[in-house]
């Protein structure tokens, strides 16, 4: 189910690159908010994970943000447009301020 999602996104980002429009994609990987808590309990494994060398960029790619966070980075997007496209993946989605600091492909 991963890889059709994935390949389905992959086609879809590349139709928005060719289409010459500014666009800014967000890509979070699991969005933590009401009826969706329960990966809560998976927050200590992803610590672990991100502290360890060899799975440190998979736990930070794949890392959980929270809704805060989430529509943080919508606002964000929407009121600093961008020139070209700008991909904003999870770590920059928890960061304040972090769709303001990716740049644009």
């Amino acid at each position: 189910m991963m890889k059709a999602y994935i390949q389905v996104r992959s086609e879809c980002e590349a139709m928005i690159r060719q289409s010459g429009m500014n666009a800014t994609i967000l890509r979070p990987w699991y969005v933590l908010g009401p009826g969706h808590r329960w990966p809560y309990l998976l927050l200590p494994i992803y610590k672990l994970m991100e502290l360890l060398p060899s799975t440190r960029a998979g736990a930070t790619r794949l890392g959980l943000v929270t809704l805060e966070q989430m529509c943080q980075a919508l606002l964000l997007a929407v009121e600093t447009p961008s020139q070209g496209v700008r991909i904003v993946e999870v770590p920059e989605i928890r960061v304040p301020g972090g769709v303001q600091k990716v740049s644009t492909v």
